[in-house]
């Protein structure tokens, strides 16, 4: 039987500065990203194309588009460049952690603690470089989906066996007003009589928004947001500001303020949840990962596959 072989398809750096221009959709773009000259970049690319012998993208007017070898080359170099991410990282734990780097994504609510917790970790490993992603959920999931990072926080993860999860802080969503509000008077408020106020929502998809509607749900109450904020300071403020009422992370004010705002006596609140820090399975933990991780986890519960 005749062992294949099998001809090189680029390098791996001309790999990666295609992929750049494929999620950028520009050399231009792509060049400014890679610090890296046009015509540096367009002759990487044409070598690219030299080796694989098909065209890997065309002008229409000012707009660049791929071809079909172009989105298979694209498909596979982020594969080839994360295998080359993950030996990078597999041969780091072989090595005494002196530096190194480490990167953490993190769902905006996450914004108002994460930074306290891993305070201790950076005055520890001073060496080591720290990367702190914030965005909403559809943006950290969309990172999870192209494994950008060592680890994400949500409050609502992803349930895949391929991902750990590890439930490592409690997650408590209280009902909040303005401290004027006549509820804040009051004592064992119904639930159903406290959603009949103006209710302040996050967006869909958010995690503290799915937890909200499953315990409505379990309790067999409707809602109708009044109005939909995007992120949880605004609508802290906006609660301050007598637009309505909501239900916050305990976290949001604990670390962005309570001032103005009443913690109301809800029946069947608060919402008690987690936070999950998540990786995935496959991905390697390099020493720095491993240190933040225990940095984070040692007084924490078991992982949950």
């Amino acid at each position: 039987m005749k062992t294949r072989v099998h001809r090189q398809i680029g390098t791996a750096r001309q790999l990666e500065i295609f992929l750049a221009v494929y999620e950028a959709q520009s050399i231009t773009r792509a060049s400014k990203q890679l610090f890296l000259t046009q015509p540096t970049v367009s002759m990487q690319i044409a070598k690219l194309a030299d080796t694989v012998g098909f065209p890997l993208y065309y002008l229409d007017g000012k707009r660049m588009s791929f071809t079909e070898a172009g989105e298979i080359v694209a498909a596979h170099a982020r594969s080839i460049l994360r295998e080359y991410e993950y030996l990078d990282l597999a041969l780091s734990s072989m090595r005494e952690m002196e530096a190194g780097q480490v990167s953490l994504a993190i769902v905006t609510t996450a914004k108002y603690f994460i930074p306290h917790l891993i305070g201790p970790f950076s005055e520890d490993h001073p060496k080591v470089d720290l990367s702190l992603k914030i965005g909403n959920r559809e943006e950290i999931l969309h990172r999870v989906e192209r494994d950008e990072d060592d680890f994400y926080v949500f409050s609502n993860p992803p349930r895949d066996q391929e991902f750990e999860l590890i439930p490592f802080l409690s997650n408590r969503l209280v009902a909040i007003a303005p401290e004027n509000h006549p509820l804040a008077k009051e004592q064992k408020i119904p639930l159903a009589r406290f959603l009949n106020e103006p209710f302040l929502s996050r967006e869909e998809g958010s995690g503290s928004r799915n937890s909200i509607e499953r315990h409505l749900q379990r309790s067999g109450i409707e809602y109708r947001p009044r109005m939909i904020i995007e992120s949880n300071e605004a609508i802290r403020h906006a609660v301050m500001s007598n637009l309505g009422v909501s239900i916050v992370s305990e976290h949001t004010l604990n670390y962005g303020g309570a001032a103005g705002l009443a913690v109301l006596d809800v029946v069947e609140l608060p919402i008690e949840s987690s936070w999950y820090l998540v990786r995935r399975l496959v991905r390697p933990l390099s020493p720095a990962a491993k240190a933040l991780q225990d940095c984070l986890l040692s007084r924490h519960p078991e992982p949950l596959r």
